[in-house]
């Protein structure tokens, strides 16, 4: 053990430590402006902004710099087809050279959707579910109904749909809606005489529709036959008919009185 502690105080053992050490310090000097050099510290770019561009655009920019890119699409009703929606990195950011950039391109054709279950539901909550959907909601028509504003029919494109059918993303979609009055009684009209066209005016201000209509022999002129027959009958038994009764009628070429 003493001959160990005299050789610490040894000229030579001091000389080998300094060595040594400079060896460490060497080694990690030269580590240190290899790793600087192999990932290139310092030395990149910014990103550039290209959302907004067309994809042409924003490939050409990117490319200019050295930067790779990749593309996803996604559909946006409210927005050009062909444009970039989003990129990542954001621009402005600072990247290494050949690095990829993520570009969302708003795509022209939009994705099918299937239609939610939205019958007997409140408008408020059928207009949440669609809009969840990517659907918009049109127009709103009211029909007599003990369900005050829930939804009793959905129309696309003038078209009756149910739930499950495919639908573009972004399709309106109109609504017919309960008013909450479906036990009223109103007086049933009598139409006999009356063409089609005056009927119609009449059921509509009493809240009642139009029903079946159908032909008594070749109609020549629809606009100036006249209604024959109804159904219900205005008789003594039935004087009041509930809101949103349908009437049957049909139309002859007899002239009117």
């Amino acid at each position: 053990m003493g001959n160990f502690i005299e050789y610490l105080k040894t000229k030579s053992f001091r000389n080998n430590l300094i060595a040594a050490i400079g060896t460490v310090i060497v080694l990690l000097l030269i580590a240190f402006f290899s790793l600087r050099f192999y990932t290139k510290h310092g030395e990149g770019l910014n990103v550039p902004e290209v959302k907004g561009l067309a994809l042409a655009q924003a490939v050409s920019k990117l490319e200019e710099l050295g930067l790779r890119y990749e593309i996803d699409s996604v559909y946006i009703m409210d927005k050009p087809p062909g444009i970039v929606t989003d990129q990542d990195p954001d621009a402005n950011t600072f990247v290494k050279g050949n690095r990829t950039i993520y570009l969302t391109i708003n795509t022209a054709q939009a994705p099918n959707v299937k239609f939610p279950d939205i019958e007997n539901k409140s408008f408020r909550e059928a207009q949440s579910i669609l809009e969840s959907y990517r659907l918009k909601v049109g127009d709103t028509t009211y029909k007599p109904d003990v369900a005050k504003d829930v939804v009793l029919e959905a129309y696309f494109g003038g078209q009756l749909i149910k739930n499950g059918e495919v639908l573009p993303t972004g399709s309106t979609i109109n609504l017919v809606l309960g008013d909450g009055r479906g036990n009223e009684e109103v007086e049933l009209p009598n139409l006999t005489g009356l063409t089609i066209d005056e009927a119609k005016f009449n059921l509509k201000g009493l809240m009642l529709t139009l029903g079946t209509v159908t032909y008594n022999g070749a109609i020549t002129d629809t606009a100036n036959a006249v209604i024959i027959t109804q159904f219900p009958l205005t008789a003594d038994t039935v004087t009041k008919v509930k809101i949103g009764t349908p009437v049957n009628i049909t139309l002859s070429n007899k002239p009117k009185n």
